[in-house]
């Protein structure tokens, strides 16, 4: 067992945020991860989130947080196809909703050469 009982300790640090992953083992020989999310506060200092899972719980909690992703995947890529569209710039038949006929081939004719 490590110092207060800490096992591992990895840090993710965003620009906004800052995630500390801890894997830690308490005085009954329990293993759990402590997650935890630090952001300055406007004020000066920090403000903390910490959200802890124990070994047994993970397989259900990875479930619903696998679920949730796919979501959260599947509505960026939808966002993403809009915001797309959006800035497609239109034809002008596109917003007035009306369809042009098809246009007829153009005939060029040269100037006979001697």
């Amino acid at each position: 067992m490590g110092i207060r009982g800490e096992i591992f300790s990895t840090k993710v640090a965003l620009p906004k945020r800052t995630y500390f992953f801890n894997v830690k083992e308490n005085r009954l020989g329990d293993l759990y991860l402590n997650i935890v999310e630090s952001k300055n506060k406007e004020t000066g200092g920090f403000d903390r989130q910490s959200v802890i899972l124990f070994a047994e719980d993970l397989p259900e909690f990875l479930r619903g947080f696998d679920e949730s992703l796919k979501i959260l995947e599947k509505n960026v890529r939808e966002k993403n196809k809009r915001v797309i569209v959006k800035n497609r710039p239109e034809r002008p038949s596109e917003a007035s909703g009306e369809k042009k006929p098809p246009r007829k081939p153009r005939v060029v004719r040269r100037a006979k050469q001697d």
